[in-house]
Order: C-alpha cells, then structure tokens, then sequence
C-alpha cells in the first residue's frame, strides 16, 4: 500500500503531467489551465529544460491530436511513465467531461489513438478507470459540495460534477487507488491486479458554486438535486460503457475482463438504488427510469453479451447464472435486459437438472437402513461433524445445489412440493418411528418455546411442519378406527411420539389445539367418533408446556374449552375390554385433571363427566381396601381396564400399589458362599412375577415415568437387593416407551446421585441390565457408540486392578456386545487421538465389526475413509495380534491393504518364553507342586516380576505334563483371583501360544495330531469346569484369534462339543424360558452366584446376578466362531456348531443381524447348506419372508432364478412398509392416507394370504419390544429382503437382470395389470407430489408398439390394488424400492447393475436406430432424461428413463465408500460418439458430483471420466454419428463450470467461491483435447493465467505466475 502511494505520489509530480493536461484542455476547448503570470512548478530536478504544450485559442481539428502527442512525447525520455500519467489525467478527465457529448466524443478519439501507439493499454486503464468511477459515484451519492480547488485544472461550468471530498491546495491529484467497488458486491469472481497509477474521481474535480446546481429552488449547500446525481451517474457509466467497448476490441487479460464483468453486474443489480443521505421527495413518485438510465442500461448489456458471447467467451456465461442478476426485486420495464434475464432463467434451469436426481421429489428417509443422511458433510471439523445434526432431507436451490437449514426450512412455503415434500418424510417417521436421538437432530423447538439461541442448521422441519403431520397421522388413526381395524398398537406407538414432541417443546401446544379443531371443522367432523383424541391429550396433560398452557397462558379458558370438545360418547362400549373401559372414562380423567389445575376455567368442564369419576374413585377404594394385595397377574378384563384409567387419575397411589406388588413377597437374607466370611447381612427380595407387559401397555405414560423413578430409587440406591422381577418390570417399561422413557444410564443415575455408581452392587445391576436386556434399544436410539466410550473409560479404570475380576469380565463382554451391535463406521476413541483403551480382546472385536461393517454396508462419509488408517493403527498400537491371511481374504482392501504389512510377534512371544521359561518354571515349581506351601502365594504375588506372571497359566501347562492333578490347583486359583484382569488376559494369550507351540513340537516328535488335540481339550475343560480356573469366552477368543495355527480351531471345535458345555448351556436355557423375556408371565429363577459365573469371577463377590451366566458370556463368541471357521474354510465343522448352537443363538439379541451380516459378508462363499444352517439361528415363524422364499431357496435346480412375479412383490412388498406414501388426503379424494396405511400395515383386515406376499405379520403396529432387532418394521422388512436374496441359490447377474428387467418395463406391465392401456386417469392421485407433465416432449420416437412392451412372468392380477396407488404412482414407488434394496445388496450385486444398465442404455433401439435424425433423437433423449414421474403420468415412460431413476434412486442410498464403483458405467458406455449418450452419462453421474465436494479424490476421478467421454464425442480427432455444435452442450458446459466451483467451496456456491487449482489442471488438461470450438467455452477452467478469468484471479495460481501484473 505505501508503495503504491509513493508511486502516485511521483505520477503527481511528474514533470509530463502539466503539459499533457493542457494538451487535452486545449483539445477539449477548455480555458487554460493557469492563468499568464503563473509560473509552473518546477520539477524536482532543476537543471531540467521546462517544457510547455502548444497553446491555440480555438481547439484545433482532432486529427492534429496525435501530431501534437507525439511532439509533447518527444520531449520525455521515460515512455512507460509517460503512459501512465497519460492513463491518469484521461481517467479524471473521463469523469469530468462525461455528461458532455462533444467533450466525450473526443476523448473517445483519443483514447482510441493514444491505444494505436501504445500510450494507453487497456488491461490497466479499464480497471483503473472503473475503480475511479465507483468513487466517483459514491462522492456524486453523497453530494458534499466541495471546498478546495485543484489550481492546476481550470474547466468550464458546463462540465461540472459535484465533487464530496475537500482538497487541500497542496494535496496531489492522484491519491493511491482504491481497490474495490463501494457498491454491494452481488457476485465476484476475483478482485483484479489493479495499477497504481489509479486516480480517485473525488478530487480531480473543479470547484462549484452554489449557483451552478440551482433547479427551481435552492438546495442546502451540502446537498445535490436527485436528477441531478442521477444524470451525472448515468451519463459516466454511459461514456465507460463506450470506453469498454473500444477496449474490448483488443484482446484483454482474463482479469481485465473479469473486472469488467464484475462491475457491469454491480451496476445492473443496483441499477435503481439511491445513495445513502439523499433528500427523497415525496418516496417512489419522483424518481422513475428515465431515457439517460435506460440508455446505459443498454450499453451496459452490450458489454455483458460481448463478454460472454460464444465466439470469444471472454467470460462464462456461468458467471452470469450465479450472478443474482435474475432476482432483482425491481425489474425496470426494458425489453432488453428481461431477454437476458429470461435466457439466464432458461440456461440456469438447464444446469440445475445435472445437480439433480431423477425422481429427487421422491428421495426420502425410508429408516428401513441406518443411513438417514443424502448429502456428507463439507469443510468441517470432526468435532463438528460428530456433534452436527444432520439433516434427514434437502431442499434443491434454484443452481440445484442441496440445502437445508433453519432459515431455510422457515421459509418453505405452506402448499409447495417442498412442503408437500417434508410432510412425507415427517408422517413416515411418525409411522416408521425412528429414534429419538433422530428427531432431535432435525426438529425446531416451537418459537413460543424458544429462549434466546442461534440458527440451528442441520433443522429441515419447522414446528409448523410438525404439527401439520402430527394432526394428519391422527386423522390417519382415526379412520382405520372408523374402519374396525384392530389398531390400538399403533395408538400406543403413536402417543408415546406425540408426548415426546410436546415434551420437547417441538409441537405449540396451543396451536395444536386450534388446528387440530379447525381440521375436524372444515371437513373431518365425522371422522372423531371415538376418544382417542382425549386419551391423546390425557397423556400429556401432565407434560410442563401443556400444564402452562392451561394454567397461566392467556388463552388458558379458550384453550381448556377447545379440549373439552373432543369428547365423544362412545356408542360401542364393551364393558369387558379394556381399552373401551379407558376410552369410556378418560373424559372423566381429563375434567378431574383440569379440576385441580386451575380454578378459573372450571366452569368450562362437564359435571357429568366430574361426576363420573366417582366410580373411579369407588373401585378403587373397593380393590384397595383391607390387607389382601392385588393380584396384577390374575386381573380379569374390566379391572385391568380399571386400573388403566386410575393410573391417569391416580398416578402416585397406582404407583405405589405397583412397588407393593413388586416387593410384597418379602426380603431374605442371601447366604454367604463358601468362599466368604463376613459379619455384613446381605438382604434380597423374594420373587415374584414382573408386570406383564400387557397390563403395562396401557399405563399412563405419567405413571411409567413416576414407576421407573421409583424403581430406580429401590434398584440402585435402595439397602435391599432387587428382585428379577422388579428389574424385569422396569425393562419393560423402557422397552414399551423408547421415546419418553430412554435415559441414558451411565449419566441419568450419576446425575440423580454421584454416589450410585460407586457402589459395587449398583454398578454390576446396571451393567447386567445393558448388557442382557437394553442392548438393542441403545442401538435404536444411536447412543451404542457413547455407551461403548464410558464402559471402555471403566474397563480402563479396572483392567489393572487386583481381583475386580468380575465387574470387569461383564463391562469387557458388554463392551463386546456393543461393537459387535454398531451398523456404521464408528471412531474407537471419543476424542480421536492416542491408542485405544481397550483389552487385546476387545482391539479383535473391533477390527473384525470395522471390516464386516465396511464390507457389508460401506463407509458413509469421507472424512472417515480418510480416518481410517490412523484408527486402525490405533487399535494396533496396543494388540500383539496378526491376522493370518485366510482372515485377510475375506477383509475389505481398505482395511487389508493397512493390515498386511503387519509383523507376526507370535515368533517373538515363544521366543522371550523360552528366555524365560526357566525362571517361570522354577517359581511355578515351587507354587503349583501339590505338596506347595500355600503361603507361598504370597510371597509370589508380592515379589513376582509381571513379566514373568504373565507365563503363570503356560508354566502350569507344562507342568501338567498331560495330567491336570500333577499341580496344585487351589494355589494357581489364588493366584489368578488375586492379579488384575489385564495379567490374567495376558497369561490366557502366552498359554495359548505356548500350547500350540508345544503341539508342534510334539508332532515332530511322532504324537499323533488327534492324541494332542484330545489331551490339550480335556486339559483346558479341567481348567474352565473342574477347577473353574479361567474365563471360557476369553480362552475362545484368543484360540480363534490364532487361526493361522491350523491346531488352534480344533481345539475350539473340540471344547464347543464338550458335554460340560452342551450341559451348562442346557441349564442356561431350561432357567431362562423363552427368548422373548418380556413376554413371560412367571416367576423368575436366580442362579446361584459360583454356578451362575464359576469360583474365578464369584470368588469374594456377594451381590447375586440377574441375568448374568457363565453360557450367556458365549452369545458375541459363537457368532465369531462362526466366522473364523468360514474364514478357514472349516464349512463342515461351520455346519456343526451352528446345529449345536442354533437353539441357543436364539437368546443372542442381535442374531437378525448377524444373520444379515454373515451372509452378506461372505456372498458368493457359502453352500446352500451351510445358509440353510445359518437362517435357522432366526426364529423363521416371526420373520416375515415371502411365502415362496422356502420352495426357491430349497429348489432341487438352484441354477433357475426364480420367476419375476417374486421379485416383483418383493419389491411390492417395500413399497408398501418402507418407501414412505406418497398420497395427501386433501389431494386424494376418496382415497385417503388412511386406505393406503391400511394397505401397507400389516393389519389382520387387510393382508392378502393367496398373494405371494408377506405372509408371517400381526395385527396392529409393531411395537419396538417385538422388533428390537433390527429396530423398526421397516428396518425388519428391507433387512428381511437382504436376507431372501443374499440366500438365493442363483447368481447376482441372474438377480440383477431380474429386477432391472421389471423396472425397465414397469409401467406398461402395471398399466396392463389395471386392464387398460391408459390406467387410471392422470388426474387421479396427481398432487405437488407427482408434477404434471411437461409440454412439448417428443414422443415421435417412442411408438406405441415399442414402447409398451410388458413384462412376462409377472402375475398382474390385483398388483396394483395391493398397493393402493394408481400405477403411475405405483411405477415411481417401485423404481425407488428396487434402487433402495440394491444399494444395501454387497457390491457384486453393484457390478452387476452397473453392467446391465450400460448394456440396456446402449442397447436401446432409438439409439441404435440409425434412420433416426438427430433433432429427434435429442427430443428424445431429453424426454427421457426429464423427471420420468412426469412421463409416467402420461404413460410414455421409456427405458433409458427408467434405468437412469432407478440409478439415481440407488446412488441416494449409497455410502460414499461404494460410490467409487460407479465409475463402471462410464466404462461399459465407452466408446461414447453421439452427444445422446453424452447426455445420458452426464445425466447419470452429473448429480454425484455435488456429493463428492468433500471427497476429493473420487471428485476428481469421477470429473475427469466425465470428461474423457466429452473427448470421445468432442475431441479434436472425435467422429461422431452426425455433426455437433458447441451451443448444443452449452448446459454441461454451464454444469462444468459450476459443480467446480461448488466443489471449490466445500458447498453451495458463493460469490466468493472459486475452483481448486489442482481441479483446473484436470479440465485443462482434457480441454487440450477438445475441438477448437467447445475448447474456447472451457477455455477459463485451466491454470493458464492469460486464458481463464478463474486462473487469473485465483491467489495460488497467480503465485505462481510472479510475471502477472499486479
């Protein structure tokens, strides 16, 4: 900066500058600029000879001009200073003189000659100038008139512009120059190198009076008339718009041209804004467009068209789709500038559709996956993206670009597609019910609840939004109860949402009550013939939003009143049914309710109802009444009915007769074990039956939080032990409401008191209760991942604790639990940095769940494909393990590529054994001989090296000799009790490895292998049943673990077939009932504490188990048993355990998982047999395959693929309970919401049995208890069609090309099915949802005959009524279904799509069809690529159409990981050589980029496929089918340029975004390719600094460009 004001300072006081401006004044018929007797100032130097222009008092002719530069020229021997003091006195006498025709003209002349001998160039006298002029237009704004002179310019009054700045006599002309606009930026593509020579408009201005501005009146001397500054401003943008048109006859710099355009925008945009400080008069009235404005409006289009016209492309015409220019408020009435806004609005639509999916209206949440999420996040940290809520939909912008946000969703429009759009995803999720974590992640807390807070933006849904769907999902409720569906589950479901909702404050309460009043009012007023909508309100009347809405808001009377009148008599009471029981009295609840809230609004309740609660009040007293307790398991009907409704008036009493039950059996002192000698009593309560879960289902969700408080007091901090029951009871609480009752454990209990988890007792209940009971709901809340944290911080806190063996056994079985549970890519420390915390057993989980998780559902985002490898090392950084290579095999490449070069240590551990195997046999001797003194141990523990005690267990093995009494048990017990649990995990690892070792040796020395598989077997059964020594998970584990050691799976294989084993599973199973837990109804057995866990983890312990077992420990081990032995090949013995274990697996509470998983996990490896074997781990009666999924997987010729009627409805079958509905009530007529959910729910009343369709389903909803795995019914039924085709005995090709063969001619075959050719009429079910059609799509290619070619093998009879939609609806829903269920398919099945799409697209008979022209064939290709929902309305949908919406549909669904296989179908469409398939491929993979803006790598690889196939059809030595020009690619010329900068930005694009350097090399690189004539379209995405406006202006690149002006 101060070197630019020392070089203006020396452009001031060259000597040149006084005669060049008498020069110009004299041409310009000015008075002179000094007076006679004035003397110049004298150079610096004053020897030098002083010089004057020729001075005539008429001006002379213009051509004399350059005659007498050149002769002033002469006289100066520095030219290049010359030129830039020329350059500066023209720029203020361009300001000065350009209201002033004659004056402009001929500094137009001039400027033009001056150029012609090189004394103005243009790339620094445009930027310079329209700088000056944006000052000037800021000093014209503002009006001062001013107070100083310049002495050294003397103009004519005539030429006048005010002037605002003052300037002092001494003060230079040419201050440094200012370097960006005043204006407001709208769009920017880079800021120009500006010169230094630049003058400020300001002060090159000559005096004026008062005088010379006065109109018809006088004006305060600080202020300027309004069509004065208008005049002024318009004529100088006129005269520069002239001057930037001479110049653009010359061949600008790129940067030139970009300041040109970005100022041109400027002006445009802010064409009718008034300067701050400017007097209005009388508002818009006196200021209108006058002819001067539109006249430099017009030559200022002049330079936009030439800046971005195709021949010279000085600048993209993309500039001007994101330039705003299209939403001005305030359009003048000009012809001209409305035709380019209409050409911007025609272009940007164009690029807007590449953003784009097909059917992208229709991309919606299905929660049928874990994957919620459409779109990664960008240029955020990992905190932030660990803790961004994530939005569950986005909104297109107008440049197609995904958005989402608070703003955003405030202002979506009530009514619009996006409305329409938001609704669907809100209602599905009130259906579907996902989890609460997911609802707070997207949910706006209502504006009345609101305290002072910034944006939230990952928001999509307004309260408004909420409650609209809310009231929808009631009316939907309402009708099937109209219609005597049996759907009082989904009431339950449905209210435990609703006061979750109100509870958080997402739903205004208030206004709920009005529109839900106003809804039955305008059209649904027979809808509400029963009391459900009571009941509703009943449930959260107790909420502290609702009860203030009641109590102490203003409209507390009106509110109350609006209540009360949803009360219905209801005419249907069966006295024997409990919920009419409740239905019939919860008015009465609800007027006791209000009763006691507020006084003043008691008039509005109904004494009938008041009096009615009477009864209430007397069965209770009748029931409650005396010593007997009632007996909650032997109710008859009307009493639990009763009791429902007393838990709504009475909570607290119904509460504490609940905990009487629980505890009335009495307590009993728990004798001490044998191990034990202590004084301390240890009392426990007696059995008794838990709740059933039926009579719990029916509570008042008030009383449920009041009972699981209550039992949390008793459980955690009470002086007696729990009985099962009580626990039982509370489980099943938290399983009946997921949504109000969830709490965290770890935190909610140290919150109410810190001092609960620091008891012993306390801790393992709560860890028993997560570990055997809550498993899943954590998972189904999301919170596995925050739970895995804090157990692993305990693990940490205990592994090197003496003794503490059994607390931390059960957190290390949990925390395998809870990694084995994860779906998605997890971090494995909160923070992120340093190794893990975990034991060598858990490190084995986690690497096996990372690349069974990544294999089988992909990596979501990138950033954690990038994280990755540092997570892994991690996990390394504290396990010796390595995984062999039969393991490795299997492993993704990501995950193999990083373990393979891991060094085996196994080597190194036998070897430090052998150094120390003599010590540790010595000290072993003199521990483990039988005659040991005991006391030794001791003096062992306490001298001991830990190196050496790690080989305690291996030294005892060789000690054995094969004979397990040669040592003395009692003393190695003693030992192993009293080191912590790390030592004792180290030394089951060294014994393994020693084992094994020892095995080897024995071979060589003539043992046969099945003798010393037999001796280890029963040596290590002696340790786990007879001396109950060493934790049998643990010893598995680490036996799989050595899988590389061909010996170690026999010995695994043998211990599993032991009869100890067989027998204590046995026992597990006999004492634990059915696997459904909460659906017993009797009393529960507790275990004896050493027969539950064995002498090494109950050794010192008093506190009984629960749930604990030695057997239920082997739940997470058996699945990875199974795996192993695949691994290696092991099928038979796979078979044997699975046969052995398949009963018991049954109590594993992610077994649907597992089942899902495995298969998936080793497609294409596994017999029909052995996945016969593995699907009867599922309890297959409850699981709701197709009925003809039996005959097909037990096919006596698996090579015939099953027909295409059952892949039909299987995809039928998604459609119906997955993808979300699509029809709107109020656009529906007579089919409502209510007739399709009846359709799609499983409900006894409408389920076809004769179709081959889900088969296996109950009445009613689903409740979260029966579907804890996977977690929702649409999560159940997609995972459920996973599992049918991954068990297919037909290979993925003949699977693919069975689906893809029903989509590509789905919409005829389903027309056919609705016997007729047309369907049902267009307008029917045609709402914002499905758009109409649009006009002018050429359908001349696409005749009849061809185009509605069917489908054979599908059974059409009634498909389309089964679905309830018409089957234009229908055929959308489907392409969705059949995209969703691909993308969850392994990737064989993706290679597979991938190929067949190409073939059929290729394939396609208007492609190939050779008398077609080519004007027909774009029409076509156009339709075809358009939305097809709109063709589907109009029954002219076409394949390629159909194949690309399916595509795009599965690309939704993918994680980014997979996305990478994408690039196959660009390699089958090659060779590329018509602009159709051109198209067609942008088309298809145009909409990914916007995703993979974060994702580097894979954005660049994708961009330069795309790009290859553009050098295919457009390449210098390219032939394509018929002649092209570059204007018939101008939208992916538009979208090229755009989704570069998008990517630039992380995002959506802003005027301050610009592309990577590194992506400019990609396209410039393949634009070297092109034909001349698209190259110059593309020409600005290169590096090249003096081509590409981007280069130019972009910091690195002009940094590597030093020789670039600045």
């Amino acid at each position: 900066m101060e070197q630019n004001q020392r070089s203006s300072r020396a452009l001031q006081l060259h000597p040149a500058r006084a005669p060049i401006l008498d020069l110009f004044n004299l041409y310009l018929g000015t008075t002179s600029r000094q007076k006679p007797d004035d003397s110049i100032r004298e150079p610096p130097n004053k020897t030098q000879k002083r010089v004057t222009a020729l001075n005539r008092e008429l001006p002379p002719q213009n051509e004399q001009f350059l005659l007498d530069f050149e002769q002033l020229q002469s006289q100066f021997p520095d030219q290049e200073q010359l030129r830039a003091v020329t350059e500066s006195v023209l720029i203020s006498l361009v300001i000065q003189f350009s209201g002033h025709a004659p004056q402009a003209e001929f500094l137009l002349f001039a400027l033009r000659k001056l150029h012609s001998i090189g004394y103005v160039h243009w790339d620094t006298f445009l930027p310079s100038l329209l700088s000056s002029v944006s000052s000037a237009e800021v000093s014209i704004g503002q009006g001062i008139q001013s107070v100083a002179a310049i002495s050294s310019i003397s103009l004519s009054p005539a030429g006048i512009l005010p002037s605002s700045t003052p300037i002092p006599p001494n003060s230079s002309s040419f201050p440094s120059p200012n370097t960006t606009s005043p204006l407001p930026s709208v769009h920017v593509i880079g800021s120009p190198a500006q010169t230094v020579n630049e003058p400020s408009s300001s002060i090159t201005l000559s005096p004026m009076k008062s005088s010379d501005v006065t109109c018809s009146g006088q004006l305060p001397t600080n202020r300027v008339n309004l069509p004065i500054r208008d005049n002024a401003i318009s004529s100088l943008r006129h005269l520069c718009c002239k001057i930037i048109l001479t110049g653009l006859q010359s061949d600008l710099k790129p940067v030139t041209h970009a300041d040109i355009f970005h100022h041109m925008m400027n002006w445009l945009v802010n064409w009718d804004q008034r300067q701050h400080g400017i007097d209005e008069c009388d508002g818009s009235k006196c200021w209108k467009p006058d002819k001067a404005l539109i006249e430099w409006l017009h030559i200022c289009l002049d330079v936009i068209w030439l800046l971005v016209e195709d021949d010279k492309c000085r600048v993209p015409f993309y500039e001007l789709l994101r330039s705003g220019l299209q939403f001005i408020e305030n359009i003048p009435d000009d012809e001209a500038l409305f035709t380019l806004i209409l050409d911007i609005h025609r272009r940007r639509d164009m690029m807007a559709m590449h953003m784009q999916m097909l059917d992208q209206h229709l991309h919606c949440p299905t929660f049928g996956t874990q994957r919620f999420l459409p779109q990664a996040t960008t240029n955020m940290s990992s905190e932030a993206v660990n803790n961004m809520r994530y939005p569950p939909i986005t909104y297109p912008s107008v440049l197609g670009e995904p958005l989402h946000g608070e703003d955003l969703a405030a202002s979506i429009q009530k009514g619009s597609l996006d409305w329409e759009r938001a609704l669907r995803c809100i209602k599905h999720a009130l259906r579907s019910t996902p989890s609460s974590d997911w609802w707070k992640r997207v949910l706006l807390v209502a504006p009345c609840y609101r305290h002072a807070q910034g944006p939230t933006p990952g928001a999509a849904f307004t309260s408004e939004m909420i409650c609209e769907a809310t009231i929808d999902r009631i009316i939907e409720l309402l009708k099937l109860t109209n219609s005597e569906v049996n759907c009082w589950q989904d009431w339950l479901v449905f209210s435990d949402i609703f006061f979750f909702l109100m509870k958080n404050g997402c739903i205004d309460f208030v206004e709920f009550v009005d529109k839900l009043l106003l809804r039955f009012a305008e059209g649904d007023q027979n809808i509400l013939r029963t009391n459900h909508v009571t009941w509703l309100f009943a449930q959260i009347i107790r909420v502290e939003l609702v009860m203030n809405a009641l109590n102490s808001d203003s409209r507390k009377a009106e509110t109350t009143r609006k209540i009360l009148s949803f009360h219905k008599e209801d005419r249907s009471f069966d006295p024997n049914n409990p919920q009419s029981i409740l239905l019939d009295f919860i008015s009465s609840c609800q007027n006791l309710r209000i009763w006691s809230l507020n006084t003043s609004t008691r008039e509005y309740l109904n004494t009938e109802q008041l009096q009615k609660g009477k009864q209430i009040d007397e069965w209770w007293r009748q029931v409650s009444k005396g010593e007997r307790m009632m007996d909650y398991m032997n109710l008859d009907d009307r009493s639990v009915g009763m009791f429902w409704v007393v838990s709504y008036t009475m909570a607290q009493p119904a509460c504490e007769t609940v905990m009487n039950w629980l505890t009335s059996a009495g307590v009993t002192e728990l004798l001490h074990g044998s191990n034990l000698q202590s004084n301390e009593r240890l009392m426990v309560m007696r059995e008794v039956s838990p709740l059933p879960i039926s009579l719990l289902s029916g509570f008042s969700l008030n009383l449920c939080l009041k009972l699981a408080y209550q039992m949390e007091d008793s459980m955690f901090s009470g002086q007696v032990v729990p009985n099962i029951a009580m626990v039982e009871t509370y489980v099943r609480l938290l399983l009946l409401a997921p949504h109000s009752l969830f709490r965290s454990h770890l935190s909610h209990l140290s919150q109410r008191n810190p001092a609960i988890l620091s008891k012993p007792g306390a801790s393992l209940l709560v860890l028993e209760i997560l570990n055997y009971r809550l498993l899943s709901l954590y998972r189904y809340q999301g919170k596995s991942k925050n739970l895995m944290y804090d157990i692993t911080k305990i693990i940490s806190t205990l592994k090197g604790k003496r003794g503490d063996h059994r607390i931390f056994r059960l957190a290390e079985n949990l925390c395998m639990n809870l990694i084995l549970s994860l779906r998605e890519f997890f971090v494995v420390k909160k923070e992120g940095k340093g190794p893990t915390e975990f034991t060598e057993t858990l490190n084995h989980v986690t690497v096996t769940t990372l690349a069974v998780i990544i294999k089988t559902r992909g990596i979501p985002e990138a950033e954690q494909m990038l994280y990755l490898p540092s997570m892994l090392e991690q996990i390394l950084a504290t396990s010796q393990h390595t995984w062999s290579e039969k393991t490795l095999r299997y492993f993704p490449p990501i995950v193999r590529d990083i373990l393979n070069g891991r060094i085996d240590k196994r080597e190194l551990t036998i070897q430090a054994w052998q150094q120390a195997e003599h010590t540790v046999i010595n000290q072993c001797t003199q521990l483990l001989t039988p005659s040991a003194d005991p006391s030794y141990v001791v003096t062992y523990l306490g001298h001991s090296f830990p190196q050496h005690r790690q080989y305690l267990c291996a030294g005892a093995w060789i000690l054995m000799r094969g004979h397990p009494e040669n040592i003395n048990n009692s003393n190695l017990a003693r030992v192993l009790r009293e080191i912590s649990p790390e030592e004792v995990t180290a030394n089951i690892y060294t014994m393994v490895d020693v084992l094994l070792h020892q095995i080897h040796l024995e071979l060589q020395r003539g043992h046969t292998l099945l003798e010393l598989i037999l001796k280890a077997s029963t040596n290590l059964a002696y340790f786990i049943w007879t001396c109950e020594l060493l934790p049998l998970d643990i010893l598995l584990l680490a036996l799989i673990d050595r899988d590389d050691d061909p010996h170690a799976l026999h010995i695994v294989i043998n211990l599993l077939e032991r009869q100890e084993l067989q027998q204590r599973v046995k026992f597990y199973l006999m004492n634990r009932g059915f696997p459904e837990h909460w659906l017993f109804s009797g009393t529960f057995k507790r275990t004896e504490l050493q027969k539950a866990l064995g002498n090494h983890l109950s050794w010192k312990e008093r506190y009984p188990t629960f749930f604990d077992d030695i057997a239920a420990r082997l739940l997470p081990v058996i699945p990875l048993i199974i795996y192993r032995l695949i691994e290696n090949d092991a099928i038979e013995f796979a078979d044997r355990v699975l046969q052995l274990y398949s009963t018991f697996l049954h109590y594993y509470p992610l077994n649907f998982t597992f089942v899902r998983d495995i298969l998936a996990y080793f497609y294409g490896h596994l017999p029909g047999k052995l996945i016969l074997r593995i699907l009867k781990v599922l309890d297959l009666k409850k699981i709701p395959f197709s009925e003809s999924f039996p005959q097909h997987i037990n096919s006596s010729n698996p090579a015939i693929c099953p027909p295409l009627d059952y892949f039909a409805t299987l995809l039928l079958g998604l459609v119906n309970n997955v993808i979300p509905p699509l029809n709107n009530s109020s656009k529906l007529g007579s089919m409502g919401d209510a007739s399709i959910s009846s359709l799609r729910a499983p409900h006894s009343k409408t389920s076809a049995t004769s179709q081959p369709g889900p088969t296996n389903t109950s009445e009613g909803q689903k409740a979260f208890y029966q579907i804890q795995d996977p977690g929702t019914y649409a999560q159940l039924m997609l995972e459920t069609a996973v599992i049918e085709i991954l068990s297919l005995p037909v290979s993925a090709a003949q699977i693919v090309s069975s689906l893809v063969q029903i989509i590509v001619h789905i919409q005829p075959t389903l027309i056919q099915s609705s016997n007729g050719l047309h369907g049902a009429p267009n307008g029917v079910g045609q709402g914002p949802v499905l758009p109409t059609s649009p006009s002018g799509g050429s359908t001349d290619s696409m005749s009849a005959g061809r185009s509605v070619a069917t489908v054979s093998g599908i059974n059409t009879s009634n498909f389309v009524s089964r679905s309830g939609y018409t089957c234009q609806q229908l055929s959308c829903l489907l392409i969705q279904a059949c995209g969703l269920l691909l993308a969850q398919l392994p990737t064989e099945f993706h290679i597979q799509l991938y190929i067949e799409a190409s073939r059929l697209i290729k394939e396609s008979w208007w492609l190939t069809d050779m008398k077609r022209s080519l004007g027909e064939l774009d029409s076509a290709v156009g339709y075809a690529l358009l939305d097809p929902t709109w063709a589907a309305q109009d029954n002219t949908s076409t394949a390629i159409g159909n194949i690309v919406a399916l595509l795009h549909s599965f690309f939704s669904n993918l994680p980014q990981e997979w996305l990478e296989g994408t690039h196959l179908i660009i390699k089958h469409l090659k060779p590329v050589t018509s602009v159709a398939v051109l198209r067609i491929a942008f088309r298809i993979m145009g909409p990914l980029l916007p995703r993979l803006a974060n994702a580097h790598a894979l954005f660049c690889k994708t961009l330069s496929l795309l790009l290859s196939i553009m050098v295919d059809v457009l390449g210098k030595n390219s032939q394509p089918s018929a002649p092209i020009e570059a204007s018939d690619i101008a939208d992916i010329i538009d979208f090229l340029h755009h989704v570069v900068h998008y990517e630039g930005q992380g995002g959506p694009v802003q005027a301050n975004s610009k592309p990577r350097a590194e992506v400019l090399a990609i396209c410039g690189r393949a634009i070297e390719n092109l034909r001349p004539d698209v190259q110059h379209l593309l020409s600005h995405l290169k590096t090249d600094v003096n081509s590409s406006i981007y280069a130019a202006t972009h910091p690195k690149l002009v940094q590597q460009n030093p020789m670039l002006p600045i």
